[in-house]
């Protein structure tokens, strides 16, 4: 069947690899619409693994239920895309993200798991769940990043009438900011090199206010409103020099959640952590309840995550939409794939 792979740094391509058939009771399905994630474009720049077919944020149709008496060919169904235990002490106190063995074998990060970047793709049978009518394709597709966010939120337990910063206006970092306003903070600033993400961030109103991270003054600019810094700050780009930033612009006794992964080592002034007594937490993907908590709220009608959506393309634009979200210069956050296209 078709599929997209990495051939090599910031190249992705067409490939045939063998369609998924049921394994260890697991669930098949015709891939509808899957979404490029942050931790996607982390493997695409370095190019590694070759010949992985990614894709862990999707929604499909049941084509073989597989052990899952519950389900039928047909059904829509999306998934965590996790390969956690079951068996060890994080499985069992409901936080998997913690297992050991939960990206080893995760759906389109594992290279003994092919992703969603194809016309079909297999799912552990625990972990996949049903798509209610009420909710559409593109936003089935969007429950997994907004469950990053809705985890790293709930780290830090809102009191409500706090000040956030939310540095990186990626899909991660937009998706935080709405959430933090719904979770009761006062005032949500953002901050971005990319100045069209930037702008388009308030324009969706999910920040208060932008702040270019480039501007020579953007320490000052930053805290205008908020001169003795944020009650809170998320970190969604994972770089040495925006945590330090993070560390200057949260104020003392203030929380900073580390939600971007940095894949170099990270320098931070810790005498600044030490004499601001800050709270700093790392965030990893959620929890069974947090990703159905999504969808609920989908289905409810409370979240509105089709305004992020900014393209669906076919699998032969793969690389014009990698390139589109890496160039810098472009306001898109999210783009899907549609194998049917």
């Amino acid at each position: 069947m078709k599929c997209v792979q990495i051939k090599g740094p910031k190249t992705v391509g067409l490939g045939e690899i063998n369609e998924p058939t049921s394994k260890n009771g697991s669930v098949v399905l015709d891939v509808l619409k899957c979404g490029i994630c942050g931790s996607d474009i982390h493997y695409y720049d370095m190019g590694q693994p070759e010949g992985l077919v990614m894709g862990h944020e999707f929604v499909g149709r049941v084509t073989d239920p597989g052990s899952r008496e519950d389900l039928k060919v047909g059904d829509r169904v999306t998934g965590l895309p996790i390969s956690p235990c079951g068996e060890c002490e994080a499985c069992k106190s409901g936080n998997p993200q913690y297992c050991p063995a939960t990206w080893n074998e995760a759906v389109g990060l594992s290279l003994t798991n092919p992703g969603a970047y194809a016309e079909k793709t297999s799912v552990r049978p625990d972990l996949v769940i049903k798509v209610p009518d009420n909710v559409t394709d593109n936003e089935a597709a969007m429950i997994e990043p907004t469950a990053v966010g809705y985890h790293a939120v709930n780290l830090v337990r809102f009191k409500g009438g706090e000040n956030v910063l939310v540095v990186g206006a990626g899909i991660i970092g937009q998706i935080t900011a709405l959430l933090a306003k719904k979770a009761g903070a006062r005032y949500v600033a953002i901050a971005e090199t990319n100045d069209l993400r930037g702008q388009k961030a308030v324009k969706l109103g999910v920040a208060d206010e932008y702040f270019n991270a480039k501007n020579e003054n953007f320490l000052q600019n930053v805290r205008t409103h908020n001169p003795y810094g944020y009650d809170i700050v998320f970190d969604c780009c994972g770089n040495s020099a925006a945590v330090t930033n993070e560390i200057l612009s949260v104020k003392p006794g203030g929380r900073i959640v580390l939600v971007g992964v940095s894949l170099d080592a990270i320098t931070i002034p810790s005498a600044l952590v030490v004499t601001k007594e800050l709270k700093m937490f790392g965030a990893i993907a959620y929890t069974v309840d947090e990703f159905k908590k999504c969808l609920d709220m989908m289905s409810n009608k409370e979240l509105d995550m089709l305004k992020f959506v900014d393209d669906v393309v076919p699998l032969e634009k793969a690389q014009e939409a990698f390139n589109r979200l890496t160039a810098g210069n472009d306001d898109a956050v999210k783009i899907l794939f549609d194998p049917k296209m």
